[in-house]
């Protein structure tokens, strides 16, 4: 994962702002996975562990992988009371963990990072037979014209920016070479965010392509943004309508 850096300086927020998934997506996957309090689940690309917290909270056994060093040591200083959590700095493609020793491999919007080919030679090897891999995102809804001019902001604004979730809209053929025999389930939930005007900028600047403090658009970034909010907000809240679009099967 050639990418580790690039949330650097940025753990703090990411953690402070970014969403959690619904509560039925989780139910979804014990019913699915068939999960119980034995179970060892690896959350590969864990971040600040927001996902790793929702597996840990249903009593599971989670193991987070995560090589960006900031944001792996926010996740253990917050996740530091569960027994059950044990954290390793590695990278997708060589996570470390012990062969055919886990029962789901999950990964929660880091997929479009990876090497997609050495990341599923690695899941093969780490998950025990018949397990299966979980990609989940959360995704802004396109449609939503609070999300389309928050788009052009970002356009005229930061220099990396390439679309949302790192510009990488992944297509059928990718999961479809991933998964065994491009076979895999596809789930999808409504999971709209509500933020406040500090928990709105937040989330924007905790993105890749966001610009840092000291970097010249940050200003600019910011009082756009405010334009923004003073537009849709309604009694101090603004409405994200945000999609969580699961992806479940063999590799």
């Amino acid at each position: 994962m050639k990418t580790t850096g690039i949330f650097t300086d940025k753990a703090d927020i990411y953690a402070k702002y970014r969403p959690s998934y619904p509560n039925e997506y989780i139910d979804y996957l014990f019913s699915a996975s068939q999960l119980n309090h034995e179970r060892i689940v690896a959350d590969i690309g864990s971040g600040t562990g927001i996902f790793s917290r929702q597996l840990l909270e249903r009593g599971l056994n989670v193991i987070g992988v995560e090589p960006n060093d900031e944001m792996r040591k926010m996740a253990e200083q917050s996740l530091k009371r569960y027994s059950r959590f044990r954290s390793i700095k590695a990278t997708a493609e060589h996570t470390t963990v012990k062969g055919k020793s886990v029962d789901l491999v999950t990964v929660a919007q880091a997929f479009h990072w990876f090497d997609k080919k050495a990341f599923k030679i690695e899941c093969q090897r780490i998950l025990k037979q018949k397990a299966k891999v979980a990609l989940v995102w959360n995704s802004r809804d396109l449609t939503n014209p609070i999300i389309k001019e928050n788009a052009e902001i970002c356009q005229k604004t930061c220099s990396n920016f390439k679309g949302f979730s790192g510009g990488i809209e992944e297509t059928p053929e990718v999961f479809n070479r991933f998964f065994k025999d491009g076979k895999y389930e596809f789930k999808k939930y409504q999971n709209d965010v509500f933020f406040d005007y500090e928990g709105f900028v937040g989330r924007n600047l905790s993105a890749s392509y966001a610009p840092k403090k000291n970097d010249e658009e940050y200003k600019r970034f910011v009082f756009l943004l405010s334009e923004l909010f003073e537009k849709y907000s309604k009694n101090g809240k603004i409405v994200l309508q945000n999609i969580t679009q699961s992806y479940l099967g063999g590799v």
